[in-house]
């Protein structure tokens, strides 16, 4: 992993009313709170942002939030803009999850422009690629993801996105139980890293930090660590509970 900080990330979905969130989010402070070197981001539901940032304020963890909007302000009701997201206490925002992808009809265009948001509003991205289970075993793998990556960074360069995380989470591995060996992961990790050393300069692709996501969890956490190309995970279902979010903050 070289000098790459690891960065453990929690993603809530649609879990948690404001209530729990503060009890999650006070709990994953006392139990992290020893954690030296790597850096452990939680993300809330919008309801539940301000109240999470006020109890982690004086702590180390990052706060994300799940989805933005790439307009100012306006007559987009539902949405979520940048400033928003800013003065909750936001710093960083993911981009492109494949739920996004799956159900909410996000396209490569849309998380362009909601990346380009982001990055002018300081929010860092969490930029989530990831190819299907049928695209997988059709050999569609590495196509898929050149074409996320190439047109959701379209018209970025090096300075925008000198900050940005990427996600890759396999689709086939979301909440289905099924996990990418580590050898499976690893093999598109460095991909990725490769093609966007290609397209951007190695300094950036070695210091560009690589998230795994896809059903991981304490028993597999080291495992997926131990991998040269693997700098964090995004964690869905398991980051809901403190003690286990926990357990995979200490995989060290």
């Amino acid at each position: 992993m070289g000098s790459r900080k690891p960065l453990i990330a929690g993603n809530w979905k649609m879990f948690k009313t404001s209530a729990e969130a503060a009890e999650t989010a006070k709990q994953i402070v006392d139990l992290v709170s020893d954690i030296k070197g790597t850096d452990i981001l939680i993300a809330p539901p919008f309801t539940s942002i301000s109240l999470v940032h006020e109890i982690i304020m004086k702590s180390s963890l990052l706060l994300a939030a799940q989805n933005v909007y790439w307009e100012k302000e306006g007559a987009f009701t539902g949405e979520i803009s940048p400033a928003m997201l800013n003065s909750a206490g936001c710093t960083h925002v993911i981009i492109g999850h494949s739920e996004r992808r799956q159900y909410f009809g996000e396209t490569d265009e849309t998380v362009n422009k909601k990346i380009n948001a982001a990055i002018s509003n300081n929010l860092i991205p969490i930029f989530c690629v990831g190819e299907s289970d049928k695209e997988r075993e059709t050999d569609k793998t590495f196509s898929v993801l050149d074409k996320q990556i190439e047109n959701g960074l379209k018209g970025l360069g090096l300075d925008d996105i000198k900050d940005i995380v990427l996600a890759y989470e396999p689709v086939w591995a979301i909440g289905t139980g099924k996990t990418a060996t580590g050898e499976q992961a690893q093999e598109v990790h460095a991909y990725l890293r490769r093609f966007l050393g290609k397209k951007y300069g190695s300094s950036f692709s070695d210091s560009l930090r690589i998230l795994y996501g896809g059903s991981v969890k304490p028993n597999n956490i080291s495992m997926l660590m131990e991998m040269s190309d693997i700098d964090g995970a995004l964690i869905g279902g398991a980051s809901l509970d403190p003690e286990i979010f926990s357990k995979i903050s200490h995989f060290k």
